[in-house]
């Protein structure tokens, strides 16, 4: 049997398991309980020292404890409801309670599981006349807890108010009798037949209700109210005593008629007008519910006998019965007179008339001096409306500050309340939801969005933003939204006002999404607070608002009402309880507060005063900064010259001034609150690192411009984590906050956002943009990508101004956490300063004393734990030794120690890893139930004092959930070494994978799983600040150290089958596998990684890498025993690694926006390496000169040698088609190699990156791969047999590739050897291997290609060389690339654009041709660049340009882009830098040899004229192209994609000189 239908005294275990089930304890303990054999008694007898014994946690308990009262308590409820229900109740004419309504809810008196056997009833209704059987009864389930009804307050007497509503199935207080005779006595009547009666029916029983009851109230004198709808009777057990449930109303008149003719018929002649006057006509109170649209009301008539009227007379009445025979309505034979006794109307007994008669004057006066005290209204007490505001809107606290926002849901605002909303403009508003139509005009929101810079939606266009897969976006917690939440006035599109109806039905629905996903995803409980501004009469929708966030919120904690007008609130309040009694709204609301004085409190509230905020100006003066323009730069956090300075001192407590100090030396970012109060004397100094002082030089050298005129500069601080870096970065910006403007960067924000805000900062209310100062500006833990980026936006941004100055424009603080900072400072000594734990002998001074000073101030010392171990150097044995005494007597099996063991792991492995608090609360149980009122439980107190001393609550920067780290790395790694205990770290994995509850916890569940993620997957890198590149996470790498990669690898399993079986979790089992050797495992995996994303290159590529390392292996042990049938599985294994890259090619073709090369490199590795094998085979024995003459002739011809020609069946024509394959793919590589900048490796996300061996220099490899691709394609002898045919031609090209000639590429990288002559020789030998007539001698395209090439690349090294052919010999070559109806390689155009560029000599007249040959040949080139880039962002592929327009003819004319950096002096990083910044034009050296062309700009495109045609060419940088038509001249450049302009300026400028 169900155990919802036993009393709790007879359940058995599992009775007593379903119920614990439902109470929401964790299963664990659940099992625990069943196994203790807790039945229903012994539940009932649970203590808390029994539950700790089974090991159950503090949290759980309180839970179990808190249902199980609960569950006695409605237990005791349910029996007394039974008693009270077999008693009979004596009333005349009173119908039997029916079994209740289906539609009604099983309203009782025990929650679900409680006991009291559920029985059934027996009572019937009295068939009516018209025939109908009588209902039959029904069982009635109790209620659960969740059901039990709420007693609400009556409609005030006399009240005409038609917003006052009932909620259905709550209930009113008992039936009452005579109080002072002004009080009203109340008697209910369930009337729950009328709907089935006829109109003669209902109103004689409607008529015969009242005049008894208002006869009893009048002979009385008392005041009374009877209520039709309301259960008068409890025989019914699903029924409770003045439960709402109303009536049908099918004719309001029909009741108003009962009255006035009954009245008529029933009092006596000479009494019938008081009695109109005393009984009130009927009042139809409507009846809300949640889960009915059916309507009904409860029907109420008032009694008043007020003195005047009824003094001296007696009320005996006759009443109106219905006869069923007659079907006629008769009265009562007598008249009686009727009196209240107790809750009941009854007759005056016979025996007792003339005592109550004789009694009347006396009730007279008693009567006429109850209204006379009635008419002296005491002085009601005002409430503190200011008090209740400030904590109310406060949370609590008596001060406002940052850490609460606002949702404002408000309607229509007259025009003179604008004058009174200022205070709006100073909440931290998240977002309002406006149902005034008309508020971008006229309303609320054309006040507010003078002052902010906000962002408007509709409701469902507000659900697209925020519902998305990934964290919010910054903007949201930047910028205010303003939802319309009916439609807006002035929209000129399909968005207008509707009717409450229509609202319902179209927009209720994205209402209730938007709260959801705020309340469950986007803001944290307790992390906000909603405010109802009522202004205006409210409407339905407004009221569907608060209870979407009621429901939410789970009650009203965080939910707050403002309103002036009573009336407006009563209507919102009567609307509103159906979610919530009338007595809690009042507590959460400000009623009766005129706006002006709501304004003036709050402002006075406010921890600053509203005063602008002011910049530096060029002219030595400051500007103003609005809020709202400070807002429009969202991706800024501007620092002004008074920050800080609006502080409202006299409001901070001494307490909230020691918790910004105690904050920042317990591990916090430093805010400029601290350096403010520090500055001013309000608490104590903050020490300056010598490296400040070491920062604020290198910023002055800049300022100075050192002789590097940049218009981007930076100033690079690296440190060590916890050491001060990021404290040192904003104590430089708040000196330099007076001279400069000054700014954080949020890299949350795209770098051409950052950039467009940057450059408005910097322009803002000045007159002259030259003169401007630089902008100081803090990046801290950026990616080398964004950063890049943004130099890069910065750098187009200032040369599109073309401004010299002697400074940069924009100064980039670079602040960044590297394990090696000493490293990185020697590497760019200029601009970097590197900040260790190490201490100068004056810091450990300056340290030591301000933590004596620090422990002299405060009496808890674990605050400062972090400044302690920065006091120490972090020193690893002082660490050790901290850590343990910390932990002693830690409890290993509690639960916060358990989740100190996993944010420890996290914090160990992954950088600026956290919990959220909202994932800590849930581990811990502290959010498995919420209380009404304030919050149950506070986290801290929850925890265990060693876990308070370690743990350190932050705000997430873009989100603002609070969070929750260990305070440093360094202690976490040896938390999680001290705590471990047995557990190896891959059961401590293991473990954190099967945490359910914090995988499922909604708030910051995106960077949770993304830290997971990182903990298995990211590599460390050098270029990240790691110390290291590992092939692996550092987690799995320590697990394969420490442990065994089986244990790594299960690990890595688990993951998998945990976080939905993600395909780059198996790539890295295939890695790991094949890492260690177990291929046919290997092969496993990478098959389930490319089952899930089978056209994705780099899993691909990674099924071929299986193949490759499978390949290696089986190579490396083989031995000369080895069968044949081995030996050909070797080769399979090798063809089919490759045949895998060549699939990692053609789905990187596919793929849109990335270029992952991967599949070509790992094609010619194994390719090369089977050529290698295949050499040492017996079957082809090497020349005496060392040839592999036989191999060759084998992959070359048809020959194929006997001893193979069975075995290799199946390999044949693959390994014939391998010099071919190979071939592709090494042009393939250099036609890359050639179109992009290869100076910096791009970096790509951890999954996707498989080479374990990183390429840092490709070019070199390059030229080695295609030496040992032409060893195996050469032989002397061969080529003597040959006789000049086909044979002759491959040797040739295969001479020709041994040589360094073979492909575009690597013709080029002569040009960077540092030995000149060298490569001049090389090249003179590679064209002797071309025939000495090439135009009589045909060659092949690619051997023509790179014949021309080597010309011109022989002509840059060596000018005079005599092996060079002149230019018009070159130019009639490269015809066939012009005239041929095939495609070429862009290598074949890029040689017609240098051949056929003007030649002063050559082309002293225009030439059509010539002009069309290089128009053709410049479009083709773009067209095949648009091919080849496809949508990957072009900072991502740089195009490198070859070579430059020099002032020579000829071939000297072409100056390649080798010689331009040896004319410069410096390192490699600062010749970068001249390039990057441009400077590199400004080196005279390079101006003499370079020369300058002239064109025209219009509509910001760039043209020249070739030999006659205009030619549209790129710039460099497009933002330094004339906005308007501008004669421009430039240096020209030739790229693979095109023609490309440098340094542009504007021809008529005086300070240009043309060269």
């Amino acid at each position: 049997m169900d155990y919802k239908t036993l009393p709790v005294r007879e359940w058995v275990e599992n009775h007593v398991k379903c119920w614990l089930e439902s109470t929401g304890i964790k299963k664990e303990y659940v099992d625990k309980l069943h196994a203790e054999e807790v039945t229903g008694p012994a539940l009932m007898e649970l203590d808390e020292s029994f539950l700790k014994d089974i090991g159950m946690k503090k949290g759980q308990i309180q839970i179990l404890i808190h249902k199980r009262n609960e569950l006695l308590q409605l237990q005791d409820n349910a029996q007394q409801a039974e008693d009270s229900s077999s008693k009979t109740h004596d009333r005349r004419d009173a119908q039997t309670v029916p079994a209740r309504a289906s539609n009604a809810p099983a309203q009782g008196t025990a929650s679900e599981g409680s006991s009291g056997a559920v029985g059934t009833t027996s009572s019937e209704s009295t068939a009516p006349a018209s025939g109908k059987k009588p209902k039959s009864s029904k069982k009635i389930q109790l209620p659960s807890a969740a059901e039990v009804l709420e007693v609400r307050n009556y409609r005030p007497f006399r009240s005409q108010d038609t917003d006052f509503r009932y909620v259905k199935d709550t209930v009113l207080p008992p039936e009452s009798g005579v109080s002072d005779l002004i009080i009203p006595c109340h008697e209910y009547k369930s009337c729950d037949t009328a709907a089935e009666l006829n109109k003669q029916q209902l109103q004689s029983k409607f008529a015969s209700e009242v005049i008894r009851f208002a006869s009893a109230c009048m002979n009385i004198r008392t005041n009374g109210t009877i209520h039709f709808g309301v259960m008068d009777s409890v025989e019914n057990k699903g029924w409770k005593h003045g439960q709402i449930v109303g009536i049908k109303v099918k004719k309001r008149e029909d009741f108003v008629d009962a009255l006035d003719y009954n009245i008529e018929k029933c009092f006596c002649n000479n009494l019938q007008e008081i009695a109109r006057k005393c009984i009130h006509p009927p009042v139809f109170v409507e009846v809300i519910s949640k889960d009915s649209q059916e309507q009904r009301f409860v029907v109420e008539v008032d009694i008043e006998p007020t003195f005047s009227l009824v003094k001296n007379n007696c009320f005996e009445v006759y009443l109106p019965k219905y006869n069923e025979s007659s079907q006629k309505v008769i009265l009562t034979k007598e008249p009686a007179l009727y009196q209240r006794l107790g809750a009941k109307s009854e007759p005056v007994q016979r025996s007792k008339l003339t005592a109550f008669i004789q009694a009347m004057p006396d009730r007279d006066a008693q009567r006429e001096r109850a209204e006379l005290s009635s008419t002296q209204v005491p002085t009601e007490i005002p409430q503190d409306l200011g008090r209740k505001l400030s904590i109310l809107l406060n949370d609590g606290k008596s001060y406002m500050d940052d850490s609460l926002r606002y949702i404002l849901v408000t309607n229509r605002c007259e025009q003179d309340n604008l004058n009174h909303i200022d205070f709006l403009m100073h909440l931290n508003i998240f977002c309002v939801f406006d149902f005034d139509e008309h508020s971008n005009v006229s309303g609320l929101y054309s006040k507010y969005k003078e002052h902010h810079e906000t962002s408007s939606y509709f409701l469902q266009d507000f659900f697209k933003e925020i519902k998305t897969d990934n964290s919010p976006s910054q903007k949201l917690f930047d910028q205010t939204s303003w939802i319309f939440c009916n439609g807006r006035s002035d929209f000129l599109g399909d968005e207008k006002a509707c009717d409450e109806n229509t609202w319902i039905r179209t927009k209720k629905k994205y209402l209730k999404k938007v709260i959801t996903c705020i309340c469950e995803e986007i803001l944290p409980e307790g992390s906000f607070i909603v405010l109802f501004l009522l202004l205006s009469p409210v409407q339905k929708p407004l009221v569907d608002t608060f209870q979407e966030f009621y429901t939410e919120m789970n009650g009203m904690e965080y939910i707050i009402c403002i309103a002036e007008s009573r009336d407006n609130y009563r209507k919102w309040a009567n609307l509103a309880q159906e979610s919530c009694s009338i007595e809690t709204l009042e507590q959460r609301s400000v009623v009766g507060m005129k706006l002006s004085h709501v304004d003036a409190t709050i402002q006075s509230m406010l921890p600053s005063t509203a005063q602008p905020r002011h910049l530096p100006a060029s002219t030595g003066g400051l500007c103003t900064l609005p809020l709202r323009e400070e807002e429009k730069l969202c991706s800024l956090e501007i620092l002004c010259t008074d920050q800080c300075d609006d502080i409202k001192l006299n409001l901070w407590t001494e307490k909230q001034k020691q918790e910004i100090e105690q904050d920042f030396y317990r591990g916090r970012k430093i805010t400029w609150e601290n350096l403010w109060l520090a500055d001013n004397k309000h608490c104590g100094d903050i020490i300056e690192r010598s490296a400040c002082a070491e920062a604020s030089k290198l910023l002055d050298g800049i300022l100075r411009g050192g002789g590097h005129n940049y218009s981007v500069a930076k100033l690079k601080i690296f440190h060590h984590p916890g050491s001060g870096g990021s404290t040192i970065a904003r104590q430089v910006l708040w000196k330099n906050r007076k001279r400069f403007r000054c700014a954080v960067i949020k890299t949350s924000y795209p770098p051409l956002t950052v950039c467009n805000h940057v450059l408005a900062l910097r322009d803002y209310e000045e007159k002259e943009i030259i003169h401007c100062f630089p902008v100081l500006l803090l990046i801290e833990d950026y990616d080398d990508e964004y950063l890049e980026d943004l130099q890069s936006e910065l750098i187009e941004a200032a040369a599109a101004r073309k401004m010299n100055t002697s400074r940069p424009y924009f100064i980039l603080i670079c602040c960044r956490r590297y394990n090696d900072p000493e490293r990185h400072c020697k590497a760019s000594p200029l601009d970097t300063v590197a900040v260790t734990h190490k201490l100068t002998d004056l810091e450990k001074e300056q340290f030591n004393t301000k933590l004596e000073n620090l422990q002299q101030k405060y009496d808890k010392p674990e605050f400062i734990l972090t400044f302690v171990l920065m006091c120490k150097e972090f020193s690893k044995t002082y660490v050790s030794d901290m850590v343990e005494h910390i932990l002693q007597g830690i409890d290993l099996s509690s639960r916060d120690t358990c989740l100190m063991r996993y944010i420890a792991l996290l914090n160990c492995y992954v950088p600026n890893s956290y919990l959220s608090l909202s994932h800590c609360e849930a581990f811990l149980g502290l959010g498995a139930y919420t209380e009404s009122t304030a919050r149950a439980y506070d986290f801290k107190h929850h925890l265990s004092e060693q876990a308070r001393m370690i743990f350190i609550e932050l705000r997430e920067s873009i989100t603002y959930i609070s969070t929750i780290r260990i305070i440093h790395c360094l202690v976490a790694k040896e938390i999680l070494h001290q705590l471990s205990g047995n557990q190896s770290l891959s059961q401590i994995a293991t473990n954190l994978l099967q945490e359910k509850t914090l995988f499922e916890n909604r708030f910051g569940r995106e960077e949770f799983r993304k830290f997971i993620r990182h903990l298995f997957i990211r590599r460390d890198k050098r270029s990240r600040g790691d110390n290291t590149d590992t092939l692996f996470s550092p987690f799995i790498e320590q697990v394969c150290e420490t442990e065994d990669c089986e244990k790594a690898i299960a690990v890595l399993k688990a993951a998998y089958e945990l976080l939905g079986k993600d395909p780059f979790f198996a790539q890295q089992l295939a890695r790991l596998n094949y890492s260690n050797e177990k291929f046919e495992d290997a092969k496993y995996w990478a098959n389930v990684a490319k089952s899930h994303l089978p056209t994705d290159s780099f899993i691909l590529d990674t099924e071929g890498q299986v193949y490759r390392r499978w390949f290696g292996f089986t190579v490396d042990k083989m031995t000369e025993e080895d069968t044949p049938e081995r030996i050909t599985e070797k080769i399979l294994l090798a063809l089919e690694a490759m045949k895998c890259f060549r699939a990692a090619q053609q789905a990187a073709k596919e793929e849109r926006e990335s270029m992952n090369n991967a599949g070509y490199f790992g094609e010619v590795e194994v390719g090369c390496r089977l050529l290698r094998f295949l050499s040492t085979l017996p079957v082809f024995h090497t020349g005496p000169e060392r040839e592999h003459t036989e191999l060759v002739k084998y992959l070359t011809t048809d020959y194929i040698p006997e001893d193979i020609k069975r075995p290799w069946g199946r390999l044949h024509s693959r390994l014939k088609g391998l010099r071919q394959n190979l071939y592709n793919a090494l042009e393939w590589i250099s036609e890359e190699l050639s179109y992009f900048q290869t100076d910096k490796n791009q970096e790509k996300d951890d999954e996707n990156d498989d080479k374990e061996e990183q390429i840092h220099n490709p070019r070199k490899w390059l030229r080695k791969q295609a030496a040992v691709y032409a060893k195996f394609f050469i032989s002397a002898s061969l080529l003597d047999d040959s006789n000049n045919g086909p044979d002759t031609q491959l040797m040739r090209q295969m001479s020709i590739y041994g040589s360094g000639g073979g492909n575009v590429t690597n013709i080029l990288s002569f040009l960077t050897d540092k030995k000149e002559n060298r490569s001049a020789e090389k090249l003179e030998r590679i064209l002797s291997f071309y025939p000495e007539n090439p135009l009589r001698n045909r060659l092949e395209d690619s051997d023509l290609i790179n014949f021309i090439l080597c010309h011109i690349t022989l002509a840059c090294l060596a000018p005079g060389s005599a092996k060079l052919l002149p230019l018009p010999t070159l130019r009639e070559l490269s015809l066939r690339f012009f005239k041929g109806k095939r495609q070429f390689p862009a290598s074949a155009y890029f040689l017609l654009t240098l051949l056929y560029w003007p030649d002063e000599a050559l082309d002293k007249e225009p030439n059509p041709i010539n002009d069309e040959i290089l128009t053709s040949a410049l479009q083709t080139l773009k067209r095949l660049y648009d091919i080849k880039v496809k949508d990957v962002p072009t900072r991502k592929k740089r195009i490198y340009t070859h070579f430059f327009l020099g002032k020579g003819y000829g071939l000297s004319k072409i100056v390649d882009k080798t010689k331009i950096d040896k004319l410069m002096v410096g390192s490699l990083d600062e010749r970068r830098m001249k390039w990057l910044h441009g400077t590199v034009w400004n080196v005279p050296k390079i101006r003499d040899n370079l020369k300058r062309v002239s064109g025209w700009s219009k509509d910001r495109n760039l043209f020249i004229r070739g030999h006659g045609k205009e030619l549209q060419i790129l710039p460099l940088h497009r933002e330094s192209v004339p906005a308007g038509s501008e004669n421009v001249t430039f240096y020209l450049g030739f790229s693979f994609n095109g023609l490309v302009a440098f340094n542009i300026e504007v021809e008529n400028d005086p300070a240009i000189k043309r060269t």
